[in-house]
């Protein structure tokens, strides 16, 4: 229990220090996940309203495929980038494995899906609340689309935080495709398996309280913007 204090001790001395090496862990992981982010909702949130207000062949299956997706195993994510990556794979001319971008690759397939089907179940739900309004107003399904993101855009940021929270906890992946090299490629959730497995238990506990601090934050604001989405829901109703 001493031992466990004295690390302990150890570990907020690095945070209030302002250490060097544990900030530049911290920062990356950020540029790592928020690019993920923002790239996959450009991509996720046109296709999850796409889905939620069209009515095409095989969009069932589309749903059903995307839903599945958000359960994809991170290490099995890892693998195939890593082989499209790799100097025998397609890509491996771009030189991409080991560096950040093929981490925001990785990371970009795992939250995409989430950003989908979260985009998708807010949009239909509102499509469902003013579908006969917006038609009788000669508004097109095509067309409603920027009114209902724009009037679900509370429930977007909470599936963009939801991704954003997927990507910083991402270890799995990360790992195979960024090589965990240190001051290049080392994020937060790799560096506390290898400085766990070494017993520097310091800077671990120090990036898992940081690490914590960040999953609390979003939480904590995802159930904020719920709270206050609630009486905007029932007044509609």
């Amino acid at each position: 229990m001493q031992e466990f204090a004295q690390e302990f001790r150890s570990a907020l001395g690095l945070i209030l220090s302002g250490d060097a090496d544990l900030w530049a862990i911290v920062f990356l992981s950020l540029r790592v996940s928020l690019s993920s982010v923002v790239i996959g909702a450009l991509i996720a949130m046109p296709l999850g309203a796409a889905l939620a207000v069209g009515r095409f062949p095989l969009r069932r299956a589309l749903i059903v495929v995307i839903n599945a997706l958000m359960g994809l195993p991170p290490v099995v994510v890892g693998l195939l980038v890593y082989l499209m990556l790799s100097r025998a794979g397609p890509l491996g001319v771009l030189e991409l494995l080991y560096t950040p971008t093929a981490m925001i690759i990785a990371q970009v397939i795992l939250v995409t899906p989430i950003i989908t089907a979260l985009t998708r179940q807010s949009v239909e739900m509102l499509d469902r609340e003013y579908a006969e309004q917006l038609r009788s107003l000669g508004v097109s399904r095509l067309a409603s689309v920027p009114t209902l993101l724009w009037d679900g855009r509370l429930a977007l940021l909470t599936a963009l935080l939801a991704g954003f929270g997927r990507a910083i906890a991402e270890v799995g992946a990360v790992i195979i495709v960024g090589g965990n090299i240190n001051h290049a490629t080392r994020l937060m959730t790799t560096t506390i398996a290898l400085e766990t497995s070494k017993g520097n238990l310091a800077l671990a506990l120090a990036l898992g309280t940081i690490l914590i601090g960040l999953a609390i934050g979003v939480t904590a604001v995802v159930s904020l913007l719920s709270l206050k989405d609630e009486p905007g829901q029932m007044s509609h109703a």
